[in-house]
């Protein structure tokens, strides 16, 4: 993105996104995500027309991968859910495991989402990050960034459900059908997500 950047403050702003991703890869993962081992948090989630769901009425009495996610407005988000569309979610639904994508925006991004890429799998929105919050993967822009995504007609607050700027790291968690996580695997820098094969393995491994 930063060498196809067609303008002087477009150019300045990938700058400002590429300090933030060195800083994020040197804190590293937050000390408070939850480990394996633990239960799930849920919450009073949304589905992509706005009614009320949970994590666990989406899961349906599955084991489950669920994909938490910034936003329909974030590039390599709609890279990833496009990926593990195409590379995943097949094979999860012939293991009889529940895929499940979940953001802090309105159900009309999770919509956008959805219809986007065709997923097949649950887009679930997460007022409030009441699920990431109770992981330990939120997060929120430092203002240079929110500064530099305005100046790229981006602005997070208003697209999340709660109006704040905060969201979840970019985390995969595989829960058994009881809600207990048994494989975590979080991205603090945005950049980087996990690969279609480690959730594979991390499903034949721990289900």
């Amino acid at each position: 993105m930063a060498d196809e950047s067609g303008s002087q403050s477009t150019a300045a702003a990938m700058a400002v996104f590429g300090e933030e991703q060195a800083a994020l890869d040197e804190a590293g993962v937050p000390a408070g995500v939850l480990p394996v081992g633990s239960p799930l948090p849920d919450g009073d989630l949304l589905d992509a027309v706005g009614n009320a769901t949970s994590a666990r009425q989406a899961m349906g009495g599955r084991p489950a991968v669920i994909v938490f996610y910034r936003g329909a407005w974030c590039p390599f988000c709609n890279l990833a859910l496009r990926t593990y569309q195409e590379q995943v979610a097949g094979e999860l639904e012939r293991r009889g495991v529940a895929l499940i994508a979940i953001s802090p925006q309105k159900p009309d991004g999770s919509l956008s989402m959805r219809d986007k890429h065709e997923l097949t799998f649950a887009v679930l929105s997460d007022p409030g990050n009441q699920i990431a919050r109770g992981l330990g993967i939120t997060t929120a822009p430092a203002p240079d960034v929110r500064a530099a995504q305005q100046q790229l007609g981006l602005d997070v607050a208003p697209s999340n459900a709660d109006g704040t700027a905060t969201i979840p790291m970019p985390t995969v968690v595989v829960v058994d059908r009881d809600g207990v996580i048994r494989w975590i695997d979080v991205h603090p820098n945005y950049a980087r997500r996990t690969e279609p094969e480690q959730i594979l393995r991390a499903v034949a491994e721990h289900l």
